[in-house]
């Protein structure tokens, strides 16, 4: 299989832009005018209605699962490249002039699909972080920077590819950075 066909294949399917679809199709609302304008599942929660918040969730994850599963299964040398570019489309969706979602629930997709084992280690890292400070922005940042340090000491390779990973998630978000430091970041209720 071709990496361009791949990588745009896997950017278009990325680039979906679910919070968007599903706040507008459930709502009738877009959801760049709520919250912190991102369309996201936090920032969807942050509608005011759960099923929006989860299915958000949902489908972001799922977008990474399908094309990462399947060149998994049929294509291995592809699944990096698809991953990156799955991730990159969800950042800078196309269809919405390039002003895409934070990545975190794409990134689960990718860690999901990879190595199930990376997703539950950063599951219960977002959990566990969560709990203590009820930040959803602080505990995305924690996690995905915890998987390279994990996948060091463990696997051993691939690395650098978490390390790109985080780098993208520090990177969308870091308008939360700032409000983290000044003390003015929002706390979410995911339930």
């Amino acid at each position: 299989m071709d990496y361009t066909l791949v990588a745009i294949i896997s950017y278009l399917l990325g680039s979906i832009p679910f919070g968007f679809l599903i706040t507008k199709i459930i709502l009738k609302k877009d959801i760049r005018n709520i919250g912190s304008g991102n369309i996201g599942a936090t920032n969807a929660l942050r509608s005011g209605n759960k099923l929006v918040g989860y299915l958000t969730l949902l489908f972001d994850i799922s977008k990474a699962i399908i094309p990462i599963l399947y060149l998994k299964y049929n294509h291995p040398e592809l699944i990096l490249i698809s991953s990156l570019c799955v991730f990159l489309g969800h950042l800078f969706p196309l269809w919405l002039k390039f002003k895409g979602g934070k990545g975190v629930a794409v990134y689960l997709g990718v860690l999901i699909s990879i190595n199930f084992h990376l997703a539950l280690f950063f599951g219960i890292i977002w959990i566990s972080i969560y709990l203590i400070s009820k930040y959803s922005s602080l505990s995305s940042l924690i996690a995905s920077g915890s998987v390279p340090i994990y996948v060091f000491l463990i696997y051993e390779k691939n690395v650098f590819f978490y390390i790109i990973m985080f780098i993208l998630i520090f990177y969308s978000h870091r308008q939360n950075i700032k409000r983290l430091i000044n003390k003015e970041e929002i706390k979410t209720k995911i339930y």
